[in-house]
């Protein structure tokens, strides 16, 4: 995952997570050796453990980004005469791929298995619009004999719509007229000369155009004709030329974005090519065969034109959302039109329904996934902003051009957030959206979240990967002083209420599916009075790490029980009853950076019960990764540094401590 400012060099990143980008989106700012532990290597490691992260600013390259956006929407908005023909062949090169490297492993030679892919592509063309023409002239041919059942069934709908309407409006004005007042009479007509003082009314004229020449009828008869054909033509010749240097213009593109980086560069384009290249042979192929199942459906149904408007309906199906829909409607339309009674219409309607349905839910999901990479409100937004640019051509091609756009993004950074905007993957993380929901007082939401993410994985990896991540965004917040303490409560209690709630979740299926890896299986602790002791540590969210510990531990049968951090620190009434304590567990989130507060804790407790097993947890480092919590010749503290590793630790600790420790007052 691409990081959007480069880690400081003095940084140390192994007390936090390379994957947090919310924290690597601030600037680090200069150390500020703690006073008192001047020269010390053990306070310049919990200065840089314990820095806040200053919110970023604006800088010239996102003004610059702007400007660079501008100017490409202008561009391609006054340069859709040469950009159209140039974005029609880079699409068909794509469609046309698969078909060339299929004829190449025939042994055909480069240029005649092109040749033969664009050959196949213009006669198809050909036929289509063939097929399309004759249907319309048939249907133009026939309309005569619908005439009558048109006609009445224009006056059934004008009046039971229209003449409904005119009959209201006529009872409205009517009573609007008897409760105005009546108007003044007109003033009297001039006359005499009064009426010759009046100015004279222009004289109209009337300008007549000359009858066209024949030459002038040919070019308006054919100029709607030559256009296409021209484009067409150009289409057809770029994309030979694009197929032939495939090759070249691969070299080319990654000498111009990244020859720096090959392996990446190189990894982007054939992802792109191969991604965009199925995507568009699957989405010709679903439409092609949704038109064919219409054609002979039609038909079957007795809608005259039926192989017009499977050919229809497989070209609109390009259009997102409304292709198809349009074509419906006009089959409905001329099936009502040809039969006096609704039965026809009704049963083009549904037929219309059922095919759209199958084709949406089954077919494509098989053939490229239940999602083509596009969220839906980015399919209707690049619909409208491609039909501003370049007309119907654009509404056509809006999907596959969003989708070249939003993979391109993956790839490059300065477009990665178009692939965040109108890409169909989350926009947030499970660990960001579970903090943001919490920020917005909204626990039910968070916790409707947890039940979705449980059916996927166990209830020990949500906390650690979506509740513990979700607070470490939330850590950050209270150090850098933007959390008041009002919310902070909230927060707090809203994460007790949601862990109290998933008590009751059943791991069993995960269980199963992950036999020998859970908690419940680890260990097998004797029943007999032994209790482990959690102690939180003294940050703003111990309090809910030592009760997501505690009942992880009930549920891998741990006899378990909590206190707080402030009677272990200043009286033994904490620790319970001593002659029950077996182990003592102490979970914190700042067991990361090892804050002197924690390793007075733990020096604290080691007085008490010398000989007592301690595990320091959570994202403890290891003592020969860095500063530990405890000394080195302490051989009874344990440092975890997952939630899995504590619960481990702790029934270890449970199962070899001898019998003799257990019974030892603190």
């Amino acid at each position: 995952m691409r990081e959007p400012y480069p880690p400081h060099e003095s940084d140390d990143r192994s007390g936090r997570d390379g994957r947090d980008r919310f924290a690597m989106n601030f600037p680090l700012p200069p150390e500020r050796p703690n006073a008192g532990q001047a020269g010390s290597a053990q306070g310049a490691a919990d200065s840089r453990r314990n820095r806040v992260f200053p919110p970023s600013t604006p800088t010239v390259h996102t003004l610059a980004s702007v400007i660079t956006g501008v100017a490409v929407v202008c561009g391609l908005y006054f340069g859709s005469a040469v950009l159209i023909p140039i974005t029609l062949s880079v699409l068909l090169s794509f469609l046309l791929a698969p078909l060339v490297n299929a004829l190449r492993r025939l042994r055909l030679p480069p240029f005649l298995a092109i040749l033969v892919a664009v050959l196949t592509t213009v006669l198809a063309l050909a036929g289509v619009s063939a097929l399309i023409a004759a249907q319309v002239v048939q249907l133009a041919a026939d309309l005569p004999q619908y005439q009558e059942a048109i006609e009445q069934k224009i006056e059934t709908v004008q009046e039971k719509t229209v003449g409904r309407a005119d009959s209201l409006m006529t009872r409205a004005a009517a009573a609007l007229q008897r409760v105005t007042p009546t108007p003044p009479p007109a003033p009297p007509q001039p006359r005499g000369r009064a009426a010759r003082n009046q100015p004279q009314q222009p004289m109209p004229v009337e300008v007549h155009t000359p009858a066209p020449t024949p030459m002038q009828l040919a070019q308006r008869a054919f100029a709607p004709v030559i256009a296409p054909l021209e484009t067409g033509f150009i289409v057809l010749v770029v994309t030979i030329f694009i197929l032939l240097q495939r090759e070249d213009l691969r070299d080319r593109l990654i000498s111009v974005f990244g020859s720096d980086d090959l392996h990446r560069t190189t990894t982007a384009i054939n992802d792109a090519s191969e991604r965009l290249s199925r995507y568009f042979v699957a989405q010709l192929g679903v439409n092609v065969s949704v038109g064919a199942v219409l054609a002979v459906g039609l038909a079957g149904i007795g809608v005259p034109g039926a192989l017009l408007f499977g050919a229809v309906a497989a070209l609109l199906r390009f259009v997102p959302y409304i292709g198809i829909w349009i074509a419906a409607v006009l089959a409905t339309l001329l099936a009502a039109a040809i039969q006096p009674q609704w039965t026809m219409a009704v049963w083009t309607l549904i037929f219309f329904i059922v095919v759209d349905v199958v084709a949406g839910q089954f077919a494509e999901p098989m053939l490229y996934g239940r999602r083509s990479g596009l969220s839906p409100l980015a399919v209707v937004v690049a619909a409208i902003f491609w039909s501003w640019l370049w007309g119907p051509i654009g509404l056509v091609l809006s999907t596959p051009l969003t989708l070249c756009i939003v993979t391109l993004g993956r790839y490059v950074d300065r477009l990665n957030f178009l692939t965040i905007l109108l890409g169909d993957q989350p926009a947030l993380t499970p660990a960001q959206t579970c903090y943001q929901r919490l920020l917005a007082d909204d626990p039910h939401e968070a916790l409707l979240q947890a039940d979705r993410l449980l059916a996927e994985m166990p209830l020990i990896d949500y906390y650690e990967q979506v509740v513990f991540e979700g607070l470490r965004f939330a850590r950050n917040d209270v150090l850098r002083g933007v959390l008041p303490a009002e919310q902070l409560a909230r927060i707090n209690q809203a994460l007790l209420d949601i862990v109290e709630d998933l008590e009751s979740v059943d791991d069993s299926r995960h269980a199963a599916r992950r036999k020998g890896e859970e908690v419940e299986v680890l260990v097998e602790v004797p029943h007999d009075g032994r209790l482990v002791l959690c102690v939180p540590g003294r940050g703003a969210f111990d309090e809910v790490v030592a009760a997501i510990v505690c009942q992880l531990l009930l549920r891998a049968r741990i006899p378990c029980t909590a206190t707080t951090y402030d009677d272990v620190r200043n009286t033994k009434a904490g620790m319970v009853d001593a002659l029950d304590i077996h182990a003592i567990c102490v979970a914190s989130l700042d067991a990361a950076d090892s804050p002197p507060y924690l390793r007075n804790l733990v020096r604290r407790v080691r007085e008490r019960a010398p000989d007592m097993p301690i595990i320091v947890g959570v994202r403890a480092q290891r003592r020969d990764e860095g500063i530990g919590i405890a000394p080195s010749n302490d051989t009874a503290t344990h440092l975890a540094a997952t939630l899995r590793d504590l619960v481990e630790e702790c029934g270890a600790a449970m199962v070899r401590q001898p019998e003799a420790a257990a019974r030892q007052h603190l």
